[in-house]
C-alpha cells in the first residue's frame, strides 16, 4: 500500500433548566471556559455522539504516560527484533477486534513509509521505542496539520496505533476505569472503546473527539452513550454525572430533580431494551402480517453468541476477513471449516451467511502482494481480489462447501459489478463442490450498476443482499469514512433508495432482496426499506431487537417509499 507519511506529504433540553451549548455560548459569556464557569451545577452542551441516557459517578480514563526511557541500543538485530514482535503482537490484538476501523489499524502496521523510517532509525543507533515514536510522530503531525478533515482523521487512526504498539514496546496497560459510572476522556482510541464494559459503563464523555471518530462508531455500535467535544470544567472522581447522547446535555452534580428526571429516562430506555430482547425470539411480522427475517452482522464466534441471545433469525452476514487479517499467513481449510461450524454453533444451527473473502486495496494482506493502487476503493477489492487469487478463494469455498454439508448455509459473493464475475465465482464454487442440498448463493449489491441491473443476476442467485454502506458512497461520490462529508453521505437519500427500489423491482419473485448495511438498523428507514419490497434485514447484533419491534410497527398496509422510485 501507499506509504501513509506519503499520502500526508502529497496532501501538502429535556430534564435541565439551563443547556449551555457550544455554538453561540462564547457570543454571550465568552470563552467556552468562562461559560462552564458560569453555570455551575447546570447542563454544558457537548456534541451528541451516540443515542442513550447514561446516569452514574464520574470516571476517569487512566493511562499510564507513554515516556520513552533513555537508554543505549542493544544493536540494531536486538532492537530490529524487539520492533517486529511488538508488531506481531500489535497485529494479534487488533486482530481480535472487528471492523473496518481495525482493519485500517493493521494496514498501518504494515505501512511502507512508516516501517521504513523505524529500521532507519533502528540502523542509525535509535532503540526500537525511540524509533517507533519518533517516526509515527511525525507522520501524525504531518495529518494534524492538514486542512482536509478526514485526512486529519487518518491522523487519529495513526496516533491510536502507535500509542498501542508503544505500549507493547514499553510494557505499558491500556487504559482503564476504576468502578461502574460515565467514564470522562480527553479522546478514546478505538481499541479503548471496543474494551469498554458496557454492562459497567454508563455512558462516555469526550472533552476532544468528534460524532464520526473512530472511536464514537465503535461506541454506537456497542450501544454506549457518548458525547464529544464537552468544553465543561474538570470534574471530580465520583461525581454524579447525567448525560444524553442525543442532545448532547451533560450535567455534572445535577440537581435531585434533574436527577430524577435522567435516571426515569435511563429506566425506562433500560425496560423498552429488556422488553425487546426478552420478546425478540419472536418473529418479526408487521401488522398486515408480512414476515421479515431480522439477522445480525458477525465477525467473530463471539458476535455469533450476542446475536443469539439478542434474537437473531439467521446471521445475515459472517465476515470472514477476520479469519484473514492480523496473521503471516492464511487459515487453510481445516481452521475455517472449525470456525464457520463454531459460528453456527453459537447461533443455535440457524443460517449462517459467510460472504466470501472482502478485502483488497484499502484492506491488504500482508501475505498477498498487491500492487499500489490510486484509488483502493475504486481498485481490485471484494469479488475481483478472489478471483485474482483463485488458490486462496478455491480454499475458501471449499471450507464452506464442506460447512454447507453439516449446517444451513449461504455463500455471499462481494462487490459484484457484472454476471461475467458472477459466473466465474460460481464457476470456482462448483469446482469446490458447490452442489450441496440447502446451500444458497447470493451476491452483494454496493455498486449502482449491479442495482440498475438487478434482472440480469436472477439466474444465478437465490438472494441478494444490499450493502448501502458501500452503494451509497459510490453513489453520492461521497467516502463513507470522510467527516467532511458526513451531511452528504445519506443511505437516505432519494438517489440512494431510489436504487434499493430498482433492485426490488428488477429481481422479481423468488429471490430474497435483503439490507445488510447501516440503513438497515435505522428503526425510522425499515418500513420505506419493506415499502420499497426488501424482505430481510440484517443489523448489529445488539440491534436485532428493536429492529424487529421496529417491523411490528410497520402499519397495513407497507408504506409507500417517500422519495419516488
Amino acid at each position: 500500500m501507499a506509504g501513509v507519511g506519503g499520502v500526508a506529504e502529497a496532501a501538502g433540553a429535556a430534564g435541565a433548566e439551563e443547556v449551555v451549548g457550544v455554538a453561540g455560548a462564547a457570543e454571550r459569556v465568552g470563552s467556552l471556559g468562562e461559560v462552564a464557569a458560569a453555570v455551575p451545577g447546570k447542563s454544558v452542551g457537548g456534541t451528541p455522539a451516540a443515542p442513550g441516557v447514561g446516569v452514574g459517578p464520574k470516571r476517569e480514563l487512566r493511562r499510564a504516560a507513554v515516556v520513552v526511557p533513555v537508554e543505549e541500543s542493544r544493536g540494531a538485530a536486538v532492537e530490529t527484533a524487539r520492533m517486529q514482535d511488538a508488531l506481531a503482537a500489535a497485529r494479534r490484538e487488533i486482530g481480535r477486534q472487528r471492523g473496518e476501523i481495525f482493519r485500517a489499524h493493521l494496514a498501518l502496521l504494515d505501512d511502507d513509509a512508516i516501517l521504513a523510517e523505524v529500521w532507519g532509525r533502528i540502523a542509525g543507533g535509535a532503540t526500537a521505542p525511540e524509533a517507533w515514536v519518533a517516526a509515527t510522530g511525525r507522520v501524525a503531525g504531518e495529518f494534524a496539520a492538514l486542512a482536509d478533515p478526514y485526512l486529519r482523521e487518518r491522523g487519529a487512526d495513526v496516533r491510536a496505533v502507535a500509542d498501542q504498539v508503544a505500549r507493547v514496546l514499553l510494557g505499558l496497560p491500556r487504559g482503564a476505569v476504576s468502578g461502574d459510572g460515565v467514564v470522562f476522556a480527553e479522546e478514546l482510541t478505538p481499541a479503548e472503546a471496543a474494551g469498554l464494559d458496557a454492562g459497567r459503563v454508563a455512558g462516555v464523555v469526550q472533552r476532544a473527539g468528534s460524532p464520526t471518530s473512530h472511536a464514537t462508531i465503535v461506541l454506537r455500535g456497542r450501544g454506549i452513550p457518548a458525547v464529544v467535544g464537552w468544553p465543561g470544567p474538570d470534574v471530580a472522581e465520583g461525581t454524579p454525572v447525567a448525560l444524553d447522547g442525543s442532545t448532547g446535555e451533560v450535567v455534572v452534580d445535577p440537581p435531585p430533580g434533574v436527577l430524577r428526571r435522567f435516571e426515569e429516562r435511563a429506566a425506562a430506555a433500560r425496560a423498552e431494551q429488556r422488553a425487546s430482547v426478552a420478546r425478540a425470539g419472536a418473529a418479526a411480522v408487521t401488522r398486515g402480517g408480512v414476515p421479515v427475517a431480522v439477522g445480525a452482522n458477525v465477525g467473530s464466534v463471539g458476535d455469533a453468541r450476542v446475536a443469539a441471545a439478542n434474537g437473531a433469525d439467521l446471521a445475515g452476514l459472517v465476515r470472514t476477513e477476520f479469519l484473514f487479517l492480523g496473521r503471516d499467513s492464511a487459515p487453510d481449510v481445516d481452521e475455517q471449516v472449525s470456525v464457520y461450524l463454531s459460528i453456527a454453533e453459537a447461533l443455535g444451527g440457524r443460517r449462517i451467511t459467510l460472504r466470501t473473502l472482502d478485502v483488497g486495496g484499502d484492506k491488504p494482506l500482508p501475505y498477498v502482494p498487491m500492487a499500489a493502487e490510486a484509488n483502493p476503493f475504486l481498485g481490485v477489492r471484494g469479488i475481483r481480489h478472489s478471483l485474482a487469487h483463485r488458490e486462496l478463494f478455491a480454499a475458501q469455498l471449499r471450507a464452506i462447501v464442506e460447512v454447507a454439508r453439516r449446517t444451513p448455509v449461504s455463500v455471499m459473493f462481494p462487490m459484484v459489478t457484472s454476471v461475467d464475475e458472477l459466473v466465474a465465482a460460481r464457476r470456482v464454487l462448483d469446482e469446490a463442490g458447490g452442489v450441496v442440498p440447502g446451500l444458497r448463493v447470493g451476491i452483494m449489491i454496493e455498486v449502482p450498476a449491479a442495482a440498475l441491473t438487478a434482472a440480469r443476476f436472477t439466474p444465478y442467485v437465490d438472494f441478494v443482499s444490499v450493502g448501502t454502506n458501500d452503494l451509497t458512497q459510490y453513489t453520492l461520490a461521497a467516502e463513507r469514512g470522510n467527516p467532511a462529508l458526513a451531511g452528504l453521505a445519506g443511505a437516505r437519500d432519494p438517489a440512494v433508495l431510489r436504487l434499493i427500489g430498482a433492485v426490488c423491482r428488477e429481481i422479481g419473485t423468488g429471490v430474497t432482496v435483503a439490507v445488510c448495511g447501516e440503513l438497515a438498523a435505522d428503526g425510522t428507514a425499515v418500513p420505506e426499506l419493506l415499502g420499497l419490497g426488501v424482505r430481510e434485514l440484517s443489523v448489529a447484533p445488539p440491534r436485532v431487537p428493536a429492529v424487529k419491534d421496529a417491523v411490528r410497527r410497520c402499519p397495513d398496509p407497507l408504506p409507500a417509499p417517500t422519495a419516488p422510485v
